[in-house]
């Protein structure tokens, strides 16, 4: 139950959750307090604040709280709140999207996928991970190895059924028991057992081979070996049964940058890391706090060590919250030996270069949104390149960049079906293809800049296009090689950006990976059409003989040039095929 006061006198002594709004009734902070009214009487009696609590007592209107019955209960409730609520003076994840976990549904044939939604349902959640291309390809060779059904609906044996990639609990060919023993080795997997996992598929294959099952055990084999080869790809090794996390932060006045290193069974299973906003004036080990708070409360498993670069504030309260999440005692704590502190001294390097790049993205976004007066941050930027040879073979590539960084598993590539050199009428085809697919979504992620190569004719394209499918609110600019000028809609003169300006080298990066990626495209295209041949249209003639052709002969001049009784010396051409071929080189 929660109360508003606008004297904090009459606060409670007694813990709490504390939420302090301002006169538009937008939250600007959460708290928590072992004691409600002192820590709130904190707030004015103190004589020298940080800027950051001046700020944000300019702006307090009212208090809301809410009382606890312990601290720690306080501190499950401030998570909860601050993910709620995103106040803007807390220190929390920066980024608003929503991180995606992997989920082993509670059916009776469970099912693993990929989620951002995390729901009491009874299902068990691994994450969060901030890679997700990692997250999708661990999925997939999850799945082919371990053969579990990827269908919503149970309704009879289906093609993975057919190529061996399901075990087809839906027509009965595997019982409940023996599917829930498979699913409980991917649990084991997520938590990081691969020795349990091993030992387990050990015994089952000597089992099966004894009973002289041997197809199964084949099977469990190669189950064996893809685990075997998983563990060989981790990069670094620690003792035996070691489990750890290892956390530490990189941070200025602005964000901070924290990354987790997750060990198990002494090898590295994952590295993570998230950006936090709202640390401005504040201590390390305050960052490391609040991250801890918020990291654990995802559901996620909990390690018998975390190793941190500081002791976090509130340090015994948060070690005895995650010992109860855990089951078993949790220790927290900062390195006690030589390679302990290295490693730490390594992750926070990894966290320094992540919040570097950061800072270097986000002011060349800064740049770019002042340069070319675009109404938000270009966070998300899709750029457009067109290549041909003479009208020959064209095709366009789109790529796309979030926050600076290439995101290669969004783009895309496109055969244009167009007769002659029409630069314009490619890149409209393009355009259109690629727009005209989320137009019609009301809620569709649009960019937040398009970014076409060329001047201002490719640009005045794009924006026909773009005003013809109701999309005239994306902005769009158009980059021209030459001398490298920017065109803007509504300026005759092009925007200059200064040669060493980090917005220029963004802009560059992303229509040169346009152009390369394009490029690529047309060279294989081309490679294609130089594989083929005259012969291919002989009937009779595979690519067996065409090689054995071309390898006697060397090109195919000097096959055109020959008789058929010369052509039929070639092994495997008969003289009737010979004569098929002279035939048809001398139409």
């Amino acid at each position: 139950m929660s109360n508003n006061c606008s004297d904090p006198n009459n606060l409670p002594n007694k813990p709490g959750v504390y939420i302090m709004r301002n006169i538009e009734d937008a939250v600007l902070y959460v708290g928590k307090a072992k004691s409600l009214n002192k820590r709130v009487k904190s707030y004015k009696s103190r004589s020298e604040q940080p800027i950051k609590t001046k700020l944000l007592m300019s702006q307090f209107h009212s208090l809301e709280y809410m009382i606890t019955d312990t601290e720690k209960e306080a501190l499950i409730l401030e998570s909860n709140l601050i993910k709620k609520y995103k106040p803007k003076y807390n220190i929390r994840f920066k980024d608003d999207k929503k991180y995606p976990y992997i989920k082993i549904t509670s059916e009776k044939f469970p099912r693993v996928l990929i989620t951002r939604n995390v729901v009491d349902d009874g299902a068990y959640y691994y994450g969060p991970f901030t890679d997700t291309g990692s997250v999708r390809s661990t999925v997939k060779s999850l799945k082919a190895l371990f053969k579990i059904r990827t269908c919503r609906k149970m309704d009879g044996p289906c093609l993975n059924y057919q190529i061996n990639l399901c075990t087809a609990p839906c027509s009965g060919k595997i019982n409940q028991k023996s599917y829930n023993e498979i699913v409980e080795k991917i649990n084991l997997f997520f938590e990081g057992k691969y020795n349990q996992i091993m030992e387990m598929l050990n015994e089952m294959m000597i089992e099966a081979a004894e009973n002289h099952e041997f197809e199964k055990a084949a099977v469990l084999r190669d189950q064996i070996q893809s685990v075997d080869n998983i563990l060989e790809k981790q990069k670094i090794e620690f003792d035996r049964g070691l489990e750890q996390d290892i956390i530490a932060c990189s941070y200025d006045e602005k964000i901070a940058c924290v990354v987790v290193f997750t060990i198990r069974e002494g090898k590295t299973i994952g590295k993570d890391d998230f950006l936090m906003s709202g640390t401005q004036g504040t201590l390390p080990s305050n960052i490391l706090s609040a991250f801890l708070k918020q990291f654990y409360m995802s559901p996620r498993q909990v390690p018998s060590e975390i190793i941190i670069q500081y002791n976090p504030d509130e340090k015994d309260l948060i070690q005895e919250w995650l010992s109860e999440n855990r089951g078993s005692e949790v220790v927290l704590r900062i390195p006690e030996n030589v390679s302990e502190t290295r490693l730490v001294q390594m992750v926070a390097k990894n966290a320094e270069i992540i919040k570097n790049h950061e800072i270097e993205v986000r002011s060349a976004l800064v740049d770019l949104k002042n340069y070319l007066n675009i109404p938000i941050l270009p966070r998300k930027i899709e750029a457009f390149d067109i290549s041909n040879t003479s009208g020959k073979l064209p095709v366009g590539s789109m790529v796309v960049f979030e926050n600076g960084v290439p995101k290669t598993s969004k783009y895309k590539r496109y055969r244009i079906k167009m007769d002659g050199p029409d630069d314009y009428a490619m890149m409209k085809d393009v355009l259109t293809r690629r727009y005209s697919k989320i137009a019609p979504q009301e809620n569709a992620k649009k960019p937040d800049l398009i970014l076409v190569d060329g001047g201002k004719g490719q640009l005045n394209v794009a924006l026909n296009v773009l005003n013809s499918l109701g999309l005239g609110d994306i902005p769009v600019i158009g980059l021209a090689k030459e001398f490298e000028h920017i065109f803007i809609p509504k300026v005759s003169s092009p925007v200059i950006l200064p040669s060493n300006s980090e917005a220029l080298y963004l802009l560059q990066r992303i229509r040169d990976e346009a152009h390369r990626f394009a490029v690529k495209y047309h060279k294989t295209l081309r490679s294609r059409e130089t594989k083929r041949s005259i012969l291919d249209d002989i009937k009779g003639i595979g690519e067996k003989r065409k090689i054995r052709l071309l390898k006697y002969f060397g090109d195919i001049e000097s096959i055109k040039n020959a008789d058929i009784k010369e052509i039929a010396g070639v092994d495997g051409i008969n003289m009737d095929l010979a004569a098929k071929i002279y035939e048809h080189l001398h139409k």
